[in-house]
């Protein structure tokens, strides 16, 4: 099993993505996580769903459509489902940049993606 948030890591999550599809073809979203790692350099990665498949690629998505910024113990905590993505954001420990109003609701359309990177989470 990779470490959490390594290049292996976010390798095991690209093969994950890889062949999954999204109900809806016309769906387009790029959703971007940076990762903050104290003095170290943050992990960056993006999710991007076009055309009914959906794509992990590590980096930086200048057209993001939704950024996360948190830290690596929420991350994590996160990861291994001890804390919800709601939870972190009202507790200050998420921070969520939309450019697009209209991203967020759109990102509900990604919730039958949950198994998807369950492997990853193993």
């Amino acid at each position: 099993m990779a470490e959490f948030l390594s290049d292996e890591w976010l390798d095991e999550l690209g093969a994950a993505a890889d062949g999954a599809t999204v109900d809806d073809e016309d769906l387009r979203l790029v959703v971007q996580q940076v990762v903050a790692r104290g003095d170290l350099d943050p992990v960056t990665y993006h999710m991007r769903v076009e055309g009914g498949r959906l794509s992990v690629t590590p980096g930086r998505a200048p057209e993001a459509d939704l950024t996360f910024w948190l830290d690596r113990a929420t991350a994590l905590a996160i990861h291994r489902g001890e804390l919800s993505a709601q939870m972190a954001f009202l507790d200050g420990r998420l921070r969520v940049d939309a450019p697009r109003p209209d991203a967020l609701t759109r990102l509900g359309a990604l919730t039958a993606l949950d198994d998807v990177f369950g492997p990853a989470r193993a």
